[in-house]
């Protein structure tokens, strides 16, 4: 792989954070990578896939190839027979066996970012077999409406019913996966299909979700992943914003508790400026700021109005790796900059002007 140095094309946003600031960020995320090339949420603490790999990225908008190629190899290492990997790791155990279709899912949104920093298509070629198992285990799982069930329990039951958070993630991610397809000429069009079907199902039928409308990742993920742009995107942020936007502080992750949480917050920030906002996402990432810590880590959350942490006193490398990743997206700094606008991903199928599967019991809103 052909290897920037640390830091040379490291994110910066003068007036509010700094490519040496981002830098300490990235340490911070780098500290709590074990010698197998896990990442932990905190010093003691577990580690997820999904979460690892926004960390993986993060390292690598920061110019960390190497921790970033780490942190894919110990995915590598302990996927499983059927393609995924558990809920939640400990360092030397596993500490929840259930297996999430949208942790599974994300390596592709990794894999292709790692490209786009690195243009290393070696690199997406030996990590293909990775990705292709992981899309195929979660494509298992995809529902006739379009969605995707959330998850398998500890017993391998299946979860019948989807999560908007979740599903919204995964067609962004099924959506990288079928960019690396393309790009190593393997194109597979049940992966779009099934990506079509599923960014449908976000954009138009929201009787498809478990109603988790109190959660802030479900207002703002469906405009994160691409799934509604545009117009109708904009209308959605709108529409509940002051629901989850304190003023000065950031989003809430719970509309029934003022608990502003450092991740919500950054990935709201990519939303906006998925959605043509950059002004807006500029002062939402400024309120960041009281999150952050002296080594550069940030907290996960802060509770008003006497501003406590919650959890107490923790710093997570999720929390840190969303601020670094709407960094890059508002500075354009890195060639993976516009990863959550869309920017390097192929025209997504569009069913709205075709029936679908759930039009005649419920009405669609797409056509």
């Amino acid at each position: 792989m052909s290897q920037h140095l640390t830091g040379t094309h490291v994110p910066d946003l003068p007036g509010l954070l700094t490519s040496s600031q981002l830098a300490e960020t990235a340490q911070s995320i780098a500290e709590q990578q074990q010698g197998n090339g896990m990442i932990l949420w905190s010093t003691g603490g577990h580690c997820d896939p999904w979460n690892h790999v926004e960390a993986a990225m993060a390292l690598g908008t920061c110019g960390r190839y190497q921790e970033m190629e780490r942190a894919y190899d110990w995915l590598a290492e302990t996927q499983l027979g059927d393609g995924s990997w558990f809920n939640y790791y400990l360092a030397h155990s596993v500490k929840d066996p259930r297996l999430d279709t949208n942790v599974v899912a994300y390596v592709a949104a990794g894999i292709w970012h790692a490209f786009l920093l690195t243009g290393d298509e070696s690199m997406l070629e030996r990590r293909f077999s990775m990705v292709e198992r992981a899309i195929n285990f979660v494509l298992r799982f995809q529902q006739p409406d379009g969605s995707i069930s959330w998850s398998l329990d500890q017993r391998g039951v299946r979860e019948t019913y989807a999560l908007l958070t979740g599903s919204s993630s995964i067609y962004h991610s099924l959506r990288c996966a079928v960019a690396i397809a393309e790009r190593l000429e393997r194109p597979n069009p049940r992966w779009e299909l099934s990506a079509g079907r599923l960014g449908h199902a976000v954009a138009h039928h929201a009787q498809s979700f478990a109603p988790k409308y109190e959660f802030a990742m479900d207002w703002y993920y469906p405009m994160l992943s691409g799934a509604l742009e545009g117009d109708r995107g904009r209308e959605r942020m709108d529409a509940m914003w002051d629901t989850f936007v304190m003023p000065g502080k950031g989003v809430r992750c719970v509309s029934t508790e003022d608990w502003v949480t450092g991740a919500e917050t950054a990935e709201c920030v990519m939303a906006l400026d998925a959605v043509g906002r950059r002004d807006e996402a500029l002062e939402l990432l400024s309120w960041t700021l009281p999150h952050r810590q002296s080594d550069g880590s940030y907290l996960t959350g802060l509770v008003y109005p006497d501003r406590l942490t919650y959890p107490g006193g923790e710093a997570t490398t999720y929390t840190a790796g969303a601020i670094i990743l709407a960094a890059d997206a508002l500075s354009s700094t890195t060639p993976a900059a516009g990863l959550f606008r869309g920017e390097t991903l192929g025209e997504a199928l569009d069913l709205a002007g075709v029936a679908c599967d759930v039009a005649q019991s419920d009405g669609c809103t797409g056509g």
